[in-house]
């Protein structure tokens, strides 16, 4: 069966209730999610909370996630609270 990538653009200011929709998207059983990063300069730690949930539901189906757009300071936040092994990022 072949599917289709599922992209989310997030804004700055959405992170968080589209990382939870992303997480849905999984449990639903969509096969490839792609996040747009692109906009959001900063982390908080519930969305890095949401971030670790939507690796947790995508690890337990054998799916990738992958992130687009990631800065450079999201990517180290990432790095230190080993999520980015988690991921894959795309530019």
């Amino acid at each position: 069966m072949a599917t289709t990538a599922e992209d989310l653009r997030i804004d700055g200011a959405g992170v968080a209730s589209l990382l939870q929709q992303a997480t849905e998207q999984l449990k639903r059983g969509e096969q490839n999610v792609v996040v747009d990063f692109t906009s959001v300069r900063r982390i908080d730690p519930r969305s890095l909370a949401l971030l670790e949930q939507l690796a947790g539901e995508a690890g337990k189906r054998q799916i990738r996630i992958a992130l687009c757009g990631v800065n450079v300071d999201i990517y180290k936040v990432m790095k230190l609270a080993q999520l980015a092994p988690l991921f894959t990022f795309q530019i």
